[in-house]
């Protein structure tokens, strides 16, 4: 009696066991299917107050300033490394972050160079993201001549770019897509829309195989 009571619990155990880790194992696989990291933070920001640009261009190494043809100061930071648009208006736009901290990080070396030319910056600037650049696998091969055909919103033009653009409708992400699997995408403005996007376009894919 006591073995096969002990057979039986034995049994049960095994399978509450194999089905915890059938599932741990279905939402490893559904979590390595979304290997998206940020590539690239563009933000809009505003130091409050105007600008020297000239100044800061005869002052500063990291600088570029051709006011006959561009009307921006571009500031290259070296850590974190990014690069800043400046205006005269105060009105800055930083690009190559991969963080929103490392994007403060970055208006905070401005504010420093800024302050090497006698320009101290007295609020706190705003960030404000306008594009959030992802790229990852999403584990499936695709054929990119179907899809193509099959979706709407689509540019696929192999002999000049083997890489298919394709709108996700309703939202703001736009993805290129390749062949094995690779994607960028651009056009959200936060990680958590990003990843809803790269959810919903998986999903799309799924039905299309």
């Amino acid at each position: 009696m006591g073995d096969k009571m002990a057979k039986k619990t034995t049994k049960k155990t095994t399978k509450s066991v194999t089905k915890k880790v059938s599932k741990t194992t279905k939402k490893a696989s559904s979590k390595k299917k979304l290997d998206i990291r940020i590539v690239n933070i563009v933000c809009s920001s505003s130091l409050g107050q105007d600008i020297p640009l000239i100044r800061l261009a005869e002052t500063l190494p990291n600088t570029e300033y051709n006011p006959e043809q561009f009307p921006g100061l571009i500031m290259r930071i070296k850590e974190p490394k990014t690069s800043a648009l400046i205006f005269s208006s105060g009105k800055i736009v930083n690009t190559g972050a991969r963080s929103l901290s490392k994007v403060r990080e970055s208006i905070d070396r401005i504010i420093e160079n800024l302050a090497k030319v006698n320009v101290k910056i007295k609020i706190v600037p705003k960030i404000e993201v306008q594009n959030m650049v992802g790229s990852g696998s999403i584990g499936m091969d695709l054929n990119l001549n179907s899809l193509a055909m099959e979706l709407e919103n689509t540019e696929y033009e192999p002999e000049q770019f083997p890489g298919l653009v394709y709108k996700l409708a309703g939202t703001r992400a736009t993805f290129l897509l390749f062949s094995n699997g690779k994607i960028v995408c651009t056009g959200t403005r936060s990680e958590k829309k990003l990843k809803e996007a790269v959810r919903e376009l998986i999903e799309i894919l799924k039905k299309k195989k």
